[in-house]
């Protein structure tokens, strides 16, 4: 079973019988539904190309505001749906990133990965595709790559803690933010190709790692470090953060009725939502306060011409 379910409110879901019937159930009551056919390049090798070309399906139940579970498969020609996999998601809202953003396929499933090169948390950002049918009808369009498309992210926790902020005056706050703007134009020139912004980039790094060694000795880290944006564990989509909390809501899974807190989050100026089971939540969520944990992160991209990302109020 699916690691992050109980993130979306299915922690006692614990044998195949029950996930099996919740899958059924929501292929059988889906909010949405999504197709589009499967190529003859894109079908397997050896496969029967004299019977009509099987359809990509993609269902869709909400179990609460934004929370629910994606059911993947295949309709052959007789419209029956052959199940292949699931994953739970949650709909972000608003726009996280608009920097270019390249697809890869996983190679144990026809399932997608996102690539960004965001440089606003320093990292090259993975994230787990939500909408791979609408890009895949995209790419067979000749929309995709576009310049217009842009991302929202969103990410699902296991564990988590609610953290007091760091106090600081606005004057504090708006010099910080004139520091991260222009640190980004430096990391940007440096990315094409600027020796001396790489020399700058270079003496930064240095200069805040002796700041901050000298005062660790002395001072806790999270009173040094506000938010913070770095892999975790082994698997490329799952990173460790540190975030403001912007403004959060409470959801409950109508089948299970267990409470999900979903909180919208700050983390190095990268805007996203996050989603995690009220009873994983150590500590109380308010505006201003921090939240640290593991997420696993997931992506939607919107086109142009599709329907954007879903307006759910926080």
């Amino acid at each position: 079973m699916h690691q992050y379910l109980r993130a979306i409110g299915f922690s006692e879901v614990r044998d195949r019988r029950s996930l099996h019937k919740i899958i059924g159930d929501a292929v059988q009551d889906a909010d949405r539904r999504v197709y589009t056919s499967l190529t003859q390049k894109e079908q397997p090798a050896g496969g029967d190309q004299t019977q009509g070309d099987p359809l990509l399906a993609q269902f869709e139940r909400d179990f609460g505001s934004g929370i629910g579970l994606a059911i993947c498969g295949e309709l052959d020609e007789t419209d029956h749906f052959i199940y292949d996999f699931y994953y739970p998601y949650l709909r972000g809202t608003g726009v996280s990133t608009a920097e270019e953003v390249s697809i890869e396929r996983h190679a144990a499933q026809d399932s997608y990965a996102g690539v960004c090169d965001e440089l606003r948390v320093g990292v090259t950002m993975i994230f787990y595709l939500q909408n791979r049918i609408t890009w895949l009808r995209a790419v067979e369009d000749g929309r995709f790559p576009s310049a217009e498309i842009t991302v929202t992210l969103s990410a699902l926790s296991l564990s988590g803690m609610i953290m007091m902020p760091i106090a600081k005056t606005s004057e504090q706050r708006e010099d910080l933010r004139r520091k991260a703007v222009g640190r980004n134009q430096v990391i940007a020139a440096a990315r094409g190709g600027d020796e001396d912004a790489i020399e700058t980039l270079t003496l930064y790094d240095m200069d805040m790692y002796t700041a901050l060694t000298r005062k660790a000795r002395t001072e806790d880290i999270y009173t040094l470090v506000d938010t913070c944006f770095m892999p975790y564990g082994v698997e490329c989509d799952q990173y460790s953060v540190i975030g403001e909390i912007l403004d959060f809501r409470r959801t409950t899974n109508f089948l299970t009725r267990e409470h999900v807190i979903v909180m919208r989050l700050n983390c190095n100026d990268l805007l996203f939502d996050v989603a995690i089971n009220e009873k994983d939540l150590y500590g109380e969520p308010a505006v201003g306060r921090r939240f640290k944990g593991n997420i696993w992160m997931q992506g939607f991209l919107n086109f142009p011409t599709e329907p954007s990302v879903i307006d759910i109020s926080l």
